[in-house]
């Protein structure tokens, strides 16, 4: 199972957030965000242009797999929802070779994306993504295996006769 998560992205109880049309942007703060709205969120402190959080928001892997995102780097928001599907593909891509090189099959791959709400602005954005995957693998060495073939053989013979000439 793999993970991909913000760094410094916060969590809030908020799925989203509304903007009331009297609402005026704070023209006091740079804008950090170019092509963000500049419309405040009623009790959020900064409007989405002007949010330091979404600025310096970082995705990392914490999977032990060769994947994108070993090291931590800054997506745009907008960005963000391809760059994480992308990034769990490469996992279920890993999956299907890992299952192909040591006679394997893979039961089961699903992958999920992660949003959260920011805590400073109120904006909505991806949060990560998880991928879990289930390989079953052929192992004929195991005494285990060889001794359920003997008895599937044992109870099998003679099963499938035709006596009709």
């Amino acid at each position: 199972m793999s993970m991909i998560g913000a760094i410094g992205g916060g969590y809030s109880a908020y799925s989203g957030y509304a903007v009331s049309a009297s609402a005026k942007a704070d023209e006091s703060g740079p804008i950090l965000n170019p092509n963000e709205s500049t419309q405040k969120a009623p009790g959020k402190r900064v409007s989405p242009a002007e949010c330091e959080t979404c600025k310096n928001r970082k995705y990392q892997d914490g999977s032990d797999e060769m994947v994108s995102f070993k090291s931590a780097q800054h997506i745009s928001p907008q960005a963000a929802a391809s760059r994480v599907r992308g990034h769990e593909a490469e996992h279920v891509s890993n999956a299907y070779k890992d299952a192909a090189m040591n006679n394997g099959k893979v039961l089961q791959a699903s992958v999920s994306i992660k949003t959260a709400v920011c805590p400073e602005c109120g904006r909505t954005y991806v949060s990560g993504g998880t991928t879990a995957t289930m390989i079953k693998y052929q192992n004929e060495d195991n005494p285990y295996q060889k001794a359920r073939k003997a008895m599937d053989k044992q109870g099998l013979a003679g099963a499938n006769v035709d006596l009709a000439v």
